[in-house]
């Protein structure tokens, strides 16, 4: 089993910047995909990024690509959302999910297999 959990939220102006990172802990050998979803007022929650166990696939969904970079720290054991320009849009709970034994960003939620707790992303006009 593995432990998921967020941080780097907060509240920022359009245009700013901000880095989340989801810290691992316990299981973190084999294949995986790691997913950043999020869910905004109102919305329902849609898969923001993901990349592999390798670092050497990554997914971006098309309103955040050119913007957000989705990154693997070995040394930290964590994976990070680099997240510039932001706009209000991009106001939502953030939250890390892995799903077990392949590169298969499009699972169902059903098939992530842990989740981290979220944290919030506020983006001022």
């Amino acid at each position: 089993q593995v432990q998921l959990v967020e941080s780097g939220g907060g509240l920022v102006q359009a245009g700013g910047s901000l880095r989340l990172s989801c810290a691992a802990s316990g299981r973190t050998v084999g294949a995986y995909t790691m997913g950043w979803f999020r869910q905004g007022p109102g919305k329902e929650r849609e898969l923001v990024a993901a990349i592999n166990w390798s670092g050497g696939s990554t997914y971006y969904t098309d309103s955040v690509k050119g913007r957000f970079t989705v990154s693997r720290d070995t040394a930290k054991n964590t994976v990070d959302l680099q997240m510039n320009s932001l706009e209000p849009e991009d106001t939502a709970v953030y939250c890390c999910a892995i799903s077990w034994g392949r590169w298969y960003p499009h699972a169902p939620e059903s098939q992530y297999d842990s989740w981290g707790q979220g944290t919030q992303v506020t983006v001022s006009s």
